[in-house]
């Protein structure tokens, strides 16, 4: 049944041939990428006009400013990353920079970041998208973290299915967005430009506003900051790209940058001329297309992209974590199962990762984005500085053509980066704080993995001085239950690879006379065999096979003999039955197991009905 399912969720499985077949190209990229970067403008301008607003209405003008400052950073950031790009095109992005340009400790602290930011892209996503659905239908509102689940299992089955699928499904909801919020702004300057449209700012650009301080600009600037987030994704999944990739990748986060900054600052201007105040029943969006498009079909299919593109924006952390805990696993900072690919290439185990991690999120914040975006913010530009202070280095030390350019890009980038996570803990202490608990012990963890991979590789490795021990005989005890004909199969099978076989019965309280009934039937269909019955008063069979093994082991290690312990079972011939049958052999396996000086060995019995 799992296996059906599985089939047809996901997909029936591709061969590794057809990997290449799942490269994107820029407009499909576009779409699968830049989906997070881009749902940002619902709620960026948002975030700017609600901490001025606290203040006064008038202070919403500072709004413009803070957008400005907005888009030069975005500018500085996008440079940094088409560099990133071009000189590390094996992806991993801010991790790989950090890595090495300022070593193994600074570039975990980036790439456990992003890991966090990621979960966090996907629960701020999608408890966005379905804050824009709830707008739009108030009754939902009650359901609203149900609704948020629900959709990142849905991206997480899409995501499973391969990239293509995924981006082939993504480029509906966000070329629909991208369409209607260009006519959107576009309608909405053509109307002020005629005068249909009438000027409704609550104060004029340029205007004194009474107790206005630098704080408050600043923590509208860091809360606008989070229309960023996103913008570094590329860089990371640039081998998912068709050939020429570098060249590729690079256009298409140029063209995401352009898109963005047109979005940000058309939003955030039609926000202030047409007065609109940030509440708790309607999005800043919302109200704006409401002014601009009416309460019309128009004004319905602008909220049903928003609410599209903010769910579907999860997938750019489905796209690039995958491919971050690959580059980590390949490093050996996290477990090699990140590295294996599932049925439709896709890095399954990080997929299913993730949407654990973020559903976790959804349920811990109760679906609200405002209490997430801080720490959210803290998670990309901590990487940002990290990565553009060691793209910095990396010019000091390469050089090239155009390397001052370059490396005024990155100085740049890497001062407003730094500037914003200074201002991210001085500001939202209280819903930052929990980076500084979870950074130390991710890194913990990484190195605790590290370690495990480097003394494994250790004790492994063969060495020309090593001598193989060479055994004189084998010794083979045979768990036995009941004498079937499984016991006859196994008491053959260890007949014939041991010198001395034991056979070992575990009898309890509860019926005694059967449990003699059996030693004496298995002594006189295997009288040469030797015949152990142990008794348990506690109904375990667990402990005293493994007292015996242990002593019989010893005596076998005196005498130079292995000790080979056979569990035989019987396998049913339809994979469900087995729930039908207690599961004693895979106790018994998981406790041998813990013996260094045990060889578990298993004999099957397959039913033929």
């Amino acid at each position: 049944m799992w296996r059906y399912l599985k089939r047809l969720l996901i997909g029936k499985p591709l061969k590794t041939t057809d990997e290449g077949g799942q490269s994107l190209t820029k407009f499909k990229a576009l779409a699968l990428l830049s989906s997070d970067a881009l749902s940002s403008v619902a709620y960026g301008t948002e975030q700017i006009t609600a901490v001025l607003v606290v203040l006064s209405a008038a202070a919403t003008w500072y709004a413009i400013p803070a957008a400005g400052i907005v888009l030069v950073l975005l500018f500085a950031i996008t440079m940094s990353y088409r560099q990133i790009i071009h000189a590390y095109p094996s992806g991993g992005g801010a991790y790989m920079v950090a890595t090495r340009n300022w070593g193994t400790s600074v570039g975990l602290i980036a790439g456990g970041s992003l890991l966090v930011d990621y979960m966090l892209t996907v629960a701020v996503s999608v408890t966005s998208g379905t804050e824009a659905i709830t707008s739009a239908i108030p009754v939902l509102r009650e359901h609203s973290v149900a609704i948020a689940i629900i959709i990142v299992l849905f991206i997480m089955t899409l995501n499973l299915r391969g990239m293509r699928e995924s981006a082939s499904f993504l480029t509906i909801p966000v070329y629909l967005f991208i369409i209607l919020l260009v006519s959107m702004i576009c309608w909405g300057l053509f109307n002020i430009a005629t005068g249909k449209l009438s000027y409704a700012a609550a104060a004029p650009v340029g205007s004194v506003v009474p107790g206005m301080s630098l704080v408050l600009f600043l923590k509208a600037f860091s809360a606008g900051s989070s229309s960023l987030t996103g913008v570094e994704a590329i860089s990371n999944a640039v081998p998912n790209f068709k050939k020429p990739k570098r060249k590729n990748a690079a256009n298409t986060l140029a063209i995401m940058a352009i898109v963005l900054a047109g979005f940000f600052a058309g939003v955030t201007f039609l926000s202030y001329y047409l007065g609109i105040m940030p509440n708790s029943k309607e999005t800043v969006l919302s109200q704006i297309g409401m002014s601009v498009f009416g309460h019309g079909i128009f004004y319905y299919l602008l909220q049903l992209s928003t609410a599209m593109i903010l769910a579907v924006a999860a997938n750019t952390g489905f796209s690039a974590f995958p491919i971050l805990a690959y580059n980590l696993a390949k490093d050996k900072f996290m477990p090699h199962m990140y590295m294996d690919k599932g049925d439709r290439l896709a890095y399954s185990n990080g997929i299913i990762s993730l949407a654990v991690g973020a559903i976790v999120l959804i349920m811990i914040f109760h679906g609200q984005t405002s209490l997430l975006i801080p720490l959210y913010a803290v998670g990309v530009f901590v990487p940002f500085t990290l990565s553009q202070s060691g793209m910095i280095i990396h010019w000091l030390r390469e050089r090239g053509r155009n390397w001052i350019l370059n490396l005024m890009f990155n100085f740049l980038g890497a001062f407003i980066s730094l500037a914003l996570v200074i201002f991210l803990f001085w500001l939202h202490f209280w819903n930052v704080w929990p980076y500084l608990l979870i950074m130390p012990v991710l890194i913990y963890f990484f190195y605790k993995i590290h370690d495990h991979y480097i003394t494994v590789a250790t004790q492994l490795r063969l060495r020309q001085e090593a001598n193989l021990h060479q055994y004189d005989g084998s010794t083979v005890i045979v768990l036995v239950s009941s004498v079937t004909h499984v016991t006859t199969g196994a008491i053959n099978y260890a007949r014939s690879i041991g010198d001395y076989v034991i056979a070992m019965h575990v009898s309890f309280d509860t019926n005694p006379k059967k449990e003699h009934e059996t030693a004496n039937e298995f002594k006189e269909s295997f009288p040469d065999v030797r015949f152990v019955d142990l008794h348990s008063s506690y109904r375990s069979v667990a402990s005293p096979v493994l007292r015996f093994c242990d002593v019989i082991a010893k005596n076998s290690a005196e005498k130079n003999y292995t000790t080979t312990v056979l569990v035989p079972q019987f396998v049913p011939r339809k994979p469900w039955q087995n729930i039908l049958h207690n599961q004693t052999s895979l106790r018994l396996r998981a406790v041998l197991n813990s013996r260094e000086n045990i060889i578990v060995a298993t004999y099957s019995y397959h039913l033929k009905k």
